[in-house]
């Protein structure tokens, strides 16, 4: 009996060529990867240069390089690359043609997975978020809206990276198509439109990266395309010989081995970190010697892999992504992605870090190079913020609408915004924000706080409101990240408020909208007048400067502080929130400076706090969340 699998693979042997060989450079047979004619065993290790600061890659390129890689694996995010349809950005932290100059320069070789979806814990699994708004579009499925705008994507980013590949004397061996498609769907006239977009932009060789399941297998493989694994090397490789027709085989690649896992915000959540005590090992964690065995056994097997993460970096301004949806609760992903990888979201080495590389360089039957230099962490102490700004005194013009719509139809992608109306007749009830709240909802009436709804509480959150002729109410909506994750992110991911609003049944119109972005803090002028702290009163941005007579990297705690953003120097760290794990803000010493530093700190929530230091050695931990049902 043949299952629908095999008549797929041995259809696929039919008509599939098999692109082994790319001219002079790197090929592959069965059994191993062939650079410049010999074997190459990929010894990866995962660094996305858009979370990690520019003054920085060559120093983590060299940490990688000290442990022992010899190839790094990247994601370039589209949705930074191409923030307004048509409109590329390749600057700063987007310039991926001066990432993988300095790659080469490193002595490394580089693996780019450019989706144009690619998970990641990253803001809708890096697609933009303006792709809601064209007409016809569904994302990640047979939609020529999806095509179009992605080959325009594709063909930008190739034309950026021309001489950035093997046979141009690059360093970059291979592209990856897609990502663990077979965790969404298998249509495979999807795929090999995919496949026709990337070969006609790069002439390299490609591969996809699935789980070692025969299900995942099928239905994220591409005829004529090398299929990899992630996960489990045990489980992965012995799928690969089992289910992969001979047009998809080729060496075995680990392309994502699991080093830990990934964190999100929660009261519950614990960070996730390697570990050398049995007691502390739960979920995604694992003991840094049972790393170190997996990654002996494909290094003894001829096999090559990519840790996943070598080095997470940060989630920056709103960029971190969020598990969950399709009708489940929001995780949203924290703004440290430090991952508990071998070198950690400061650029220092851990005990994973020291483990693997005494593995790795077992194999390589060379002495152990002396570390490279880490970046010095500084303390800087306690200082005491004062309230500059309400937010909705610094409001800018609104947009009048009827009914509300939601960000994306405002050209806005990420941050906040701000329904308002005028109440024409009392209504009491339920609040209902449109379908369901996207992503958190501050609730106000004639300016004091009525409630909070959070796509992350599930149906437990409740606002009930009795509201009279004339009063205002304000719906503070926070885009909290798209889900990042599987067949979720073909849902709709659009932000604000989708839908009407409902008091009771009743519904509200005649809105004030205001677009919040938030990329920068608003400037502090006098004109605004004397700051309310009272604990219902709408969110504050406070400020402060701080003086360093040496700079270094830190870590900014805001002790007792609830929720909000962090600006230094005009450079948005991203979110902070009580309830952890994450109880700090990585702040690099690039972005500060020998003398005056300034901070804005936005309070969504004010209760008192008032102060924030730096601190040398990073803590983690959990609080209750005081705004849970």
């Amino acid at each position: 009996m043949f299952s629908a699998v095999h008549i797929y693979f041995a259809l696929a042997a039919l008509f599939a060529t098999v692109p082994h060989v790319i001219a002079g450079s790197f090929t592959y047979n069965n059994e191993s990867f062939l650079l410049n004619g010999e074997p190459y065993q990929i010894r990866g290790g995962q660094m996305d240069p858009q979370r990690i600061p520019r003054a920085y890659w060559s120093n983590r390129l060299a940490l990688a390089r000290g442990m022992g890689l010899n190839t790094v694996f990247s994601y370039p995010f589209w949705n930074k690359l191409e923030p307004r349809q048509g409109h590329f950005d390749f600057s700063g932290m987007n310039d991926m043609a001066e990432w993988y100059r300095q790659v080469h320069d490193a002595g490394l070789q580089a693996v780019i997975r450019p989706g144009p979806y690619i998970d990641g814990e990253h803001e809708w699994g890096g697609l933009p978020a303006w792709l809601s708004e064209v007409p016809g579009m569904a994302v990640r499925q047979n939609n020529q809206p999806f095509f179009d705008t992605a080959k325009s994507y594709i063909e930008a980013l190739a034309n950026e990276l021309n001489g950035s590949f093997i046979p141009q004397d690059g360093p970059i061996l291979m592209v990856q198509i897609e990502n663990e498609y077979g965790f969404c769907g298998s249509d495979h006239t999807y795929t090999n439109a995919l496949k026709d977009i990337y070969t006609a932009a790069f002439d390299t060789i490609f591969y996809t990266n699935d789980g070692g399941s025969q299900s995942a297998l099928a239905a994220g493989a591409i005829p004529g395309v090398l299929s990899e694994i992630d996960g489990n090397p045990h489980v992965g490789f012995a799928g690969r010989n089992e289910y992969l027709n001979a047009s998809n085989r080729g060496p075995n690649l680990d392309g994502e081995y699991y080093t830990t896992w990934l964190d999100t915000w929660g009261e519950n959540s614990t960070h996730n970190h390697d570990t050398t005590n049995p007691a502390e090992v739960g979920g995604h964690v694992q003991l840094v010697s049972s790393i170190q065995s997996d990654i002996d056994f494909i290094l003894a097997n001829q096999s090559s892999f990519s840790l996943y993460m070598f080095h997470g970096g940060t989630n920056w301004g709103y960029q971190n992504g969020g598990d969950g949806g399709g009708g489940s609760p929001l995780m949203a992903d924290t703004t440290s992605y430090d991952y508990g990888a071998p070198l950690d979201e400061s650029g220092h080495i851990t005990p994973l870090y020291l483990g693997l590389r005494q593995t790795i360089f077992s194999h390589l039957n060379e002495t152990l190079p002396p570390i490279p230099k880490q970046n010095i962490l500084v303390d800087v102490p306690s200082f005491t913020l004062t309230p500059s700004i309400a937010m909705f005194d610094a409001l800018p013009a609104p947009v009048h609408m009827k009914y509300p719509v939601n960000m994306e139809a405002l050209q806005q992608s990420y941050g906040f915004i701000l329904y308002r109306t005028n109440m024409t007749t009392a209504v009491n009830g339920t609040l209902q924000p449109g379908d369901y709240p996207r992503d958190r909802v501050l609730v106000y009436v004639n300016g004091e706080r009525a409630g909070v709804m959070d796509y992350s509480y599930g149906n437990s959150s409740v606002v009930t409101l009795s509201l009279k002729e004339c009063d205002i109410l304000d719906l503070l909506v926070e885009n909290m990240g798209r889900i990042c994750f599987g067949c979720p992110t073909i849902f709709d991911q659009r932000k604000g408020v989708v839908g009407n609003v409902t008091v009771g049944g009743i519904v509200l119109v005649d809105w004030e909208i205001y677009s919040l972005p938030l990329n920068d803090p608003p400037s502090s002028e006098s004109k605004y007048g004397l700051v309310s702290t009272n604990t219902s009163s709408p969110p504050i941005f406070y400020t402060a400067s701080f003086s360093l007579s040496s700079v270094g990297d830190t870590f900014f705690e805001l002790p007792g502080w609830i929720k909000g953003i962090v600006w230094v120097n005009g450079i948005n760290l991203g979110r902070y929130w009580i309830v952890g794990p994450q109880q700090s803000l990585y702040m690099p010493g690039c972005y500060l400076k020998t003398g005056a530093n300034e901070v804005t700190v936005l309070a969504l929530e004010v209760n008192g706090a008032n102060t924030a230091r730096g601190v040398s050695n990073r803590t983690w931990g959990n609080n209750p969340d005081p705004d849970a049902p």
